[in-house]
């Protein structure tokens, strides 16, 4: 009966695991007899051998143990936490293998041992191993072409003897941070950074009404003999606020009104503002028409700069025929305030060219004189007096 029970006997090996602490292995395995019957909730006797090389190597390691099966026949063990018969579950060299583990079982809970089997150890010596594995002969040749081409890669023991201090300094020699406004900055400005904004305080022409900021300034009007934009006013809008001057003195006694060839430049624009546009039209048309190089009307005017009260303006231009009929409607004005601010009043005895072209030859100027005023057209190369204008 013995010889069938260990013939027919039904081994299976269902798991081995490793515990770091105590050195152990789980063994499970469900015990039946040759009828495959159970034997459930019993009481064995095992004993368990670690053999090395093959399946009949020689045994490094064997211990007893006394278990009990479960109601399923299951049987769990420890192996290491057993009675030792032999060897040292500890001093196992797990790297110098293969290993097997060999299992006898008495299921009456002896030590006739009529059930057996052996399996290979696989997963758990590389477990046991591994905690050995502290060091490593050789060196390791790095292939990581992203690795190899970092900052990383030039890092040596040296470079991290310092890794757990504090850094206490740094001095910055970055050039462009060196003359920023944050180079500046110190601990006590950084104080309120984590405060919220809850005051403001207005300025001067600013105006606060629940959080909302807004400007109080009041715009600058003008009025027509104003001394300001570097001139005369002699013309305003409706807001009072723009408008044109006129130069306080004479830019030419006497000018010609062409560039030295005759042709039609289409500067026919009229009206307040359109002596601008005439004038940047007749600089480029005498350009294109011909230009023997000496100047004239036009481009005295775009050429002309005036300083007044620490402020140089620099886009007069060569007024329209409406424009010079502004002036004239308040001539005496302009004229008294011209005086008064170091200025020379307008001539009405002479001719005053305007942008306005009537045709190749002739252009539009005007005798400025409050009490009759008149205009004449005149032939480009004649030479006539000359004030320019701009507008604010």
């Amino acid at each position: 009966m013995k010889k069938l029970l260990t013939l027919f006997a039904s081994f299976l090996f269902i798991a081995l695991a490793y515990s770091q602490s105590p050195e152990k292995m789980t063994y499970q395995a469900v015990v039946r007899d040759a009828s495959g019957n159970l034997f459930s909730s019993s009481s064995l006797g095992m004993q368990i051998s670690i053999l090395q090389g093959s399946v009949s190597g020689s045994a490094v390691y064997v211990e007893t143990q006394t278990p009990s099966t479960n109601s399923n026949g299951l049987v769990t063990i420890e192996v290491g936490n057993g009675t030792i018969v032999s060897g040292d579950f500890s001093l196992i060299d797990w790297g110098n293998g293969p290993y097997f583990i060999k299992t006898e079982t008495d299921p009456n809970g002896g030590s006739n041992y009529t059930i057996s089997g052996t399996s290979q150890l696989l997963s758990v010596p590389y477990a046991l191993h591994a905690k050995t594995a502290d060091s490593l002969a050789g060196g390791v040749i790095e292939t990581d072409p992203d690795f190899n081409s970092s900052i990383a890669s030039g890092i040596t023991g040296t470079d991290t003897t310092s890794w757990n201090n504090k850094l206490d300094s740094y001095t910055e020699t970055d050039p462009v941070y060196g003359t920023s406004v944050a180079f500046g900055i110190t601990g006590a400005d950084t104080t309120n950074w984590n405060n919220k904004q809850d005051q403001l305080t207005a300025g001067t022409g600013i105006d606060i009404t629940n959080n909302v900021v807004s400007a109080t300034n009041t715009p600058t009007t003008y009025a027509i003999g104003d001394f300001a934009q570097g001139g005369i006013v002699f013309y305003v809008d409706e807001t009072g606020q723009h408008g044109l001057v006129v130069a306080k003195v004479d830019q030419s006694a006497g000018i010609r009104w062409y560039a030295g060839t005759f042709g039609d430049t289409r500067a026919h624009g009229n009206g307040p503002g359109a002596g601008k546009m005439n004038t940047a039209i007749i600089i480029a048309s005498q350009v294109a028409i011909g230009d023997d190089g000496n100047t004239y009307a036009a481009r005295v005017c775009n050429e002309l700069q005036v300083t007044e009260g620490g402020y140089t303006y620099a886009d007069w231009y060569l007024p329209s025929r409406d424009e010079l009929i502004l002036i004239n409607q308040n001539i005496t004005l302009v004229n008294t305030v011209a005086i008064a601010n170091g200025g020379a009043a307008i001539s009405n005895s002479d001719l005053y060219w305007s942008s306005t072209e009537t045709d190749n030859f002739i252009v539009q100027c005007y005798f400025l004189d409050p009490s009759a005023p008149w205009g004449s057209g005149v032939n480009k190369q004649n030479l006539a007096h000359l004030r320019a204008i701009r507008a604010f």
